[in-house]
């Protein structure tokens, strides 16, 4: 079977893909993404945590026929997944100051704006906020948990000790105690409120 859908914002094909193939599988093997890892194929780990249509899945569990037609987003495109929803969010502002009359973020005369934009990051603020936490060890379950939180912090800019302890449930770590990964959460949650101020 073929199976064509999006990942990291590119339109994808997969050709002869047998119908009990994971899309775990179908990203590592057959796209080359190997962010998301291959740990326990059950579902219990989290490891291989990706967003299929927005929804966090672990990738091990989904069929590969199930992604016709929709969305993924693995760890190897969190930052430009961020970026555009960065963006998207300053549109949204430069929209609604021009509705109200604003002429402040404009060049005078040709409608530009009146800096040039800043370059896209090379990672994602959770991305960062994990590195500078410490919150990396050796680096298996780190793919999961940043999708995972990446899509905490979009549902819920300002988390709570408990909505991080939820979110990442389903996300396993056996080099770590947790704190560093919930200080790395917590890091790019107040970051987040910093720029948005």
């Amino acid at each position: 079977m073929r199976v064509t859908f999006t990942v990291n914002g590119r339109r994808h094909q997969a050709d002869d893909v047998w119908e009990g193939e994971s899309l775990l599988y179908v990203l590592r093997e057959r796209l080359g993404l190997p962010g998301s890892k291959n740990a326990c194929e059950q579902g219990e780990c989290g490891s291989c945590t990706v967003r299929l249509d927005g929804v966090p899945v672990c990738a091990c569990l989904v069929a590969a026929g199930q992604a016709e037609g929709r969305e993924v987003v693995t760890v190897e495109g969190l930052a430009e997944y961020a970026r555009a929803r960065s963006e998207g969010a300053a549109a949204g502002a430069r929209s609604e100051g021009a509705a109200a009359g604003s002429r402040s973020e404009r060049a005078p005369g040709d409608g530009t704006p009146a800096q040039p934009p800043v370059p896209p990051p090379p990672l994602a603020p959770v991305q960062q906020a994990f590195i500078d936490a410490g919150a990396i060890q050796c680096g298996f379950c780190t793919p999961g948990l940043l999708v995972a939180a990446d899509e905490l912090l979009e549902r819920e800019p300002d988390p709570s000790d408990a909505d991080i302890r939820e979110a990442l449930s389903g996300n396993l770590c056996r080099c770590t105690g947790y704190e560093k990964i919930l200080d790395a959460v917590r890091l790019a949650a107040a970051r987040g409120a910093e720029a948005r101020r």
